[in-house]
């Protein structure tokens, strides 16, 4: 069970097709919108509404909600990330509680019905139906995992540096504050429910058995917060459902000392079309060719000659092909940039892009830059320095060779594995 946006439901039909693939029947706990996208690949659909259906609405797009919802709140994303955590951290674990609440019956049907071995959550919150069952039960990090807290690395969604504690407390202060009732009434919920008392400040459970999470080693916290032997990494889990992709041939036949970016805000930050049109009128300017994963309000943005794009592009196949990612910083896109070793410009919005957006910065695998308040030579000379930065770059192509050979995808799907079938020898 993913949550809804496309980074955790993608990363969980890479997982998913791996165990088809190796023999086992895969059911799919999607969210509604889902419906008609997760059969194509051989998955069984079960999907459950996270609120109740609008009898008037029409066809949605997948994770139509969070599309919404960012819309909404967009103009919190230029505050500061302290000031965010009233205005949208907060309104966000307060609608993800409602929706995991709304769906717990539906939740318990489907696991009487389906009767799994094991049951995958790659959420934020806990869905108590999902770790009271006879299954066992796996949960997935696939956010930045400063979402496993620790006294010594920085506070989730802050975005501050690991070398610099001076903000720190001041957060966690504030994190509380904001969020002590919702967090209260969300642990009375989910013992009421069976499942056990949640950690301070936490709104998901940890397995008592396997827990994942998706980032490289190359950025990882853990000389900070080590983890427990019921944690394991995998390096990336890159997908290997999408459909081939060709440089159109204007952007592959470009001149000397140009280079080819790919630029995507995600399926939920492609949505504020402001931000994404200043990016492209600033980056043609450049002598560089583009590739834009437009987004979700593709129809309104203007690309000009040297760009290519659509609303949603193979992004896995696209990567691998170009010198330079400029990103939201989203947890797929960056682990998927480390995987195939190119440098990153990490324009966050939200959530735990902060956190990688500073973790790229503070390694040296790219640039940061302030997403609203960049200013046009400030992009373009971080583009500029990047790409002509040979030492960095083999750094990085020697990264992604590694991070490839530690193939994730298949350690986190025979992990899972492992996990059901030591569960259905025991039962």
């Amino acid at each position: 069970m993913p949550e809804s946006a496309y980074g955790p439901t993608n990363q969980c039909i890479g997982l998913g097709k791996v165990l088809l693939d190796r023999g086992h029947r895969v059911v799919f706990a999607a969210e509604a919108s889902w419906a008609g996208r997760l059969e194509p690949f051989g998955f069984v659909e079960a999907l459950v509404d996270l609120a109740e259906p609008d009898p008037e609405a029409g066809e949605e797009a997948a994770g139509q909600f969070w599309i919404d919802f960012i819309n909404q709140t967009a103009p919190e994303f230029a505050k500061p990330t302290r000031d965010q955590l009233a205005t949208f951290v907060q309104p966000t674990y307060a609608a993800l509680v409602d929706g995991a609440r709304y769906a717990e019956p539906r939740l318990r049907l489907l696991i009487a019905e389906h009767r799994p071995d094991v049951i995958v959550e790659d959420n934020v919150v806990s869905f108590p139906a999902l770790m009271t069952s006879d299954a066992a039960f796996v949960r997935i990090v696939s956010c930045n995992p400063l979402e496993v807290r620790g006294d010594d690395v920085p506070p989730v969604f802050s975005g501050y540096p690991t070398a610099d504690r001076s903000g720190w407390t001041d957060f966690l202060d504030e994190f509380d504050r904001v969020h002590a009732d919702t967090w209260a009434q969300w642990n009375a919920w989910c013992q009421e429910q069976g499942a056990p008392p949640l950690p301070p400040r936490e709104f998901m459970h940890a397995s008592p058995t396997c827990n994942l999470y998706v980032f490289p080693r190359e950025l990882d916290y853990t000389d900070a917060r080590p983890l427990d032997d019921t944690w394991y990494r995998i390096d990336s889990s890159v997908r290997e459902t999408d459909e081939d992709y060709t440089v159109p041939p204007e952007l592959a036949d470009r001149p000397d000392g140009s280079g080819l970016l790919y630029l995507s805000l995600g399926s939920l930050g492609g949505a504020d079309v402001g931000l994404m049109q200043r990016l492209v009128d600033v980056l043609a300017t450049s002598h560089h060719r583009v590739i834009v994963s437009m987004g979700p309000r593709a129809d309104e943005l203007r690309l000009p000659d040297g760009m290519a794009g659509a609303a949603t592009v193979p992004q896995t196949k696209v990567i691998p092909q170009v010198d330079l990612v400029i990103t939201h910083g989203g947890n797929n896109t960056t682990t998927e940039s480390m995987h195939f070793g190119k440098p990153m410009i990490v324009l966050p919005l939200f959530w735990d892009q902060y956190d990688n957006a500073q973790r790229v910065d503070e390694l040296g695998y790219g640039v940061r830059l302030a997403t609203y308040s960049f200013t046009d030579a400030e992009l373009l000379d971080a583009v500029d320095r990047l790409l002509a930065d040979t030492a960095l770059r083999e750094r990085m192509a020697a990264i992604g060779t590694d991070i490839r050979a530690r193939d994730g995808l298949r350690k986190g799907a025979e992990i899972i594995e492992r996990v059901g079938l030591e569960r259905r020898a025991d039962s």
